[in-house]
């Protein structure tokens, strides 16, 4: 199959269908003033009339079908990123202000199938599974019928297709009911079809493996540039295949997609972290699975473009809403992060070294941080400090092209930063954990220090070894189990915290430590010291209350109990309850073939 850009008429595709519209207006309104009696003639056909019997004919029309289902791809509500962090170990659902009268159900561990996010991302799922189904029924039906650069502009359209629906239910299988969910493998006829009893969880898992490997297959030739980057791509559908089975813990096979991933396909770590997280380096040698959002359309655009959508998660991450921030272990962890000395990324124009590592200054907002702006100005100037607030997510925010979230738009909730759902440097961590878990400590070594590098921390391992030698190593040993957690509590959650699909509690889940990590973290102890060095904006020192937090003995006279973290969760949390979301009591009392068992 040959490589070829695809230059689709949206625009003009959609406006056909508009004046088809118009017509079909006309058409109702001149019957009922003319009062036809002819009864004959009322059974005719409308020809102006959109139906799957005149829409569903050529690539054209699979390619215009397509942008609904990518606009569902890009719902925030598919993945529901804010909740799925808040109810893991990485996130404090909102400001530290709340502290003791949290309500968050999600971070309590105390939702149920009424949480309304719970219902939000089920109908988003399923919503995007019925729109996928309607373009791949179709495509099936009408690529023999095509030939040339028509069938390859269909093949690829089904190709995105099917990748984008087992991607929804991977999405579902991961999130619900222990994988055990409805499966909806066709176009719903009548209004029975739409209900289907859920299918055991091991049929929904090789059904969306399914769409996963022809996806790769049919994607492999695909190049998309231009206003097409952002589009599905065989390695997504390999990186998504390497991920199902590290999840399900088979992790000979995982690795093999990992490889894949990481040497066939082009992919390269971006020599800034920053790169991944802000409007800035969009779509680039890192991103494999990536969700396009601008700020920069009119409403009249969003019937016909497939990337015109723009995401309300700066809102979330930034201290406009605070709807989740770093948790305590975490923002200690960035803290402390150990700089490479030897790495000349660290060090400043006057000859000093960054007091954070790369990694830490682009990933979260630290009042202290004096070598990394923040909107516009310091973090201890810009950032609102003063509640007990000791640090901000910077990912999926633009910290570095306003001065405020509602500059971009103030009335509304609304930013262009693309969510890259998939990157690199996650699947170099997966392709780790899984040789750890082979036997392989050398090698994952290697991945975990190509990682570390890019940002210039401190490598691990012992001093001289490894593919960089003459870099700063922390002189370990590691065994089998120090690796395997050193991947799963310091690389993962400093790489990768805050973003992503919800894998950390996938993760959690399967490494059967939910409950534990819970009841272990609400076990620390910590004290937030005062900040003086913070100057306003009219050059007048300030202090910043509570906002450099540190961690402190169990038994430390400093403690500050307000600080404390997951005590709800580790007394709340069961894996029959909390591991996965319930399906929806939405679901419950409507679809006549899910039983109060699934509750």
């Amino acid at each position: 199959m040959k490589k070829i850009n695809i230059d689709i008429k949206i625009k003009d595709f959609f406006s056909n269908i508009t004046k088809r519209s118009a017509l079909i207006g006309c058409s109702v309104l001149l019957v009922a003033l003319t009062g036809c009696n002819d009864e004959e003639f009322l059974d005719q056909a409308n020809p102006n009339q959109i139906s799957t019997d005149v829409f569903w004919q050529t690539a054209e029309h699979l390619e215009g079908g397509l942008n609904a289902v990518y606009n569902t791809f890009k719902s925030t509500n598919l993945v529901s990123l804010v909740e799925e962090l808040n109810r893991s170990d990485i996130a404090y659902a909102g400001s530290w202000r709340a502290r003791p009268t949290m309500v968050n159900t999600s971070y309590l561990q105390t939702f149920n199938n009424a949480s309304n996010p719970a219902i939000q991302k089920w109908q988003e799922g399923y919503k995007g599974v019925f729109r996928a189904n309607q373009v791949i029924e179709a495509a099936n039906r009408i690529i023999p019928t095509l030939s040339g650069e028509d069938k390859i502009r269909a093949v690829l359209a089904l190709g995105q297709a099917r990748l984008l629906r087992g991607f929804f239910y991977y999405n579902l299988y991961n999130s619900y009911n222990g994988g055990s969910i409805p499966l909806i493998t066709e176009v719903a006829m009548s209004p029975d079809d739409f209900f289907k009893a859920p299918s055991p969880a091991d049929q929904v898992r090789a059904f969306y493996i399914a769409d996963f490997e022809y996806a790769a297959e049919a994607l492999k030739d695909a190049n998309w540039t231009g206003e097409d980057l952002g589009r599905v791509t065989a390695g997504a559908a390999t990186a998504l295949l390497g991920n199902n089975y590290l999840n399900n813990s088979e992790y000979a096979k995982a690795a093999e997609k990992f490889k894949s991933v990481i040497e066939d396909f082009g992919y390269s770590l971006m020599p800034n972290i920053g790169s991944n997280f802000t409007t800035m380096d969009e779509f680039n040698s890192e991103s494999i699975l990536e969700a396009s959002f601008t700020v920069d359309y009119k409403m009249s655009e969003l019937a016909w473009s497939w990337k015109l959508l723009s995401s309300n998660l700066a809102w979330a991450f930034s201290p406009n809403w605070l709807a989740t921030i770093p948790s305590n272990w975490l923002t200690v962890l960035y803290r402390n992060e150990v700089k490479d000395l030897s790495d000349d990324a660290n060090r400043l124009e006057d000859g000093s070294f960054r007091k954070y590592s790369l990694r830490t200054s682009a990933s979260v907002a630290l009042v202290d941080d004096v070598d990394s702006p923040w909107y516009g100005d310091l973090p201890g100037t810009t950032g609102p400090f003063n509640q007990g607030n000791t640090s901000y997510w910077r990912k999926h925010t633009n910290w570095d092209i306003v001065e405020a979230e509602k500059d971009i738009y103030p009335s509304t909730p609304r930013s262009g930063v693309n969510e890259r759902y998939i990157r690199l440097a996650g699947v170099m961590l997966n392709y780790a954990e899984c040789l750890v878990e082979l036997g392989d400590l050398e090698e994952s070594m290697k991945y975990v220090n190509k990682v570390r590098r890019r940002s210039a921390v401190q490598l691990i391992g012992p001093n001289g070894s490894g593919e960089f030698p003459a870099n700063d190593h922390d002189n370990i040993t590691y065994t089998q189990d120090m690796l395997r957690e050193h991947i799963r509590h310091v690389e993962k959650p400093l790489e990768l915290g805050g973003e992503g699909l919800g894998e950390r509690n996938i993760d959690l889940i399967r490494w059967g430590i939910k409950k534990e990590r819970f009841q272990e973290l609400s076990s620390r102890r910590y004290d937030a010291l005062h900040y003086y060095d913070a100057v306003n904006d009219a050059g007048n020192s300030i202090t910043r209350w509570a906002s450099l937090l540190v961690e402190v003995p169990v038994d430390d006279p400093e403690v500050d109990p307000n600080f404390t973290e997951f005590q709800e969760g580790a007394a709340n949390y069961t894996e029959e309850a909390h591991a996965y979301w319930p399906i929806p009591n939405t679901e419950l009392v409507t679809n006549p073939f899910i039983g109060d068992e699934t509750e």
